[in-house]
């Protein structure tokens, strides 16, 4: 079984997903808009440039996303996306990429579980938690 992160965006997950790319690393393996996939005339004008699916390559695991369609969007609630890091610098290096125009729920500090942990909600409005299980 392997278990990935299935992301939903209010219209930006192209530029979402592109940001993640810089951040995380990985690669970018498909950008599908609706104006891509066959059922492309069942989609207004307006939302053919929207993301129908798309996925980054992140060592064995995968991100995926897409956008909801117009009235069915609802904020991320009651979960964060967690990565975690062998190397303390790594850890700061990407909360402080994804903390960029976003929001800072716990700054990345030392705590007695990690040598580095922190939370953010980013630009987007993921919910990220980075964590550095480094030996203290």
């Amino acid at each position: 079984m392997q278990l990935n992160s299935y992301l939903m965006f209010n219209g930006n997950c192209e530029a979402a997903f592109k940001f993640y790319e810089q951040c995380l690393g990985g690669k970018m393996t498909m950008m599908m808009t609706h104006k891509e996939a066959p059922s492309a005339e069942n989609v207004s004008p307006e939302w053919q440039d929207k993301i129908m699916h798309a996925c980054l390559e992140l060592d064995d695991r995968l991100l995926m996303g897409s956008d909801c369609p117009p009235g069915y969007f609802e904020a991320p609630q009651g979960f964060y996306v967690q990565i975690s890091v062998p190397e303390i610098a790594e850890a700061e290096r990407l909360f402080h990429a994804l903390a960029e125009n976003g929001k800072v729920k716990m700054a990345i500090a030392q705590t007695f579980w990690s040598s580095r942990f922190g939370m953010l909600i980013d630009q987007f409005g993921t919910p990220w938690m980075i964590n550095c299980e480094q030996t203290i």
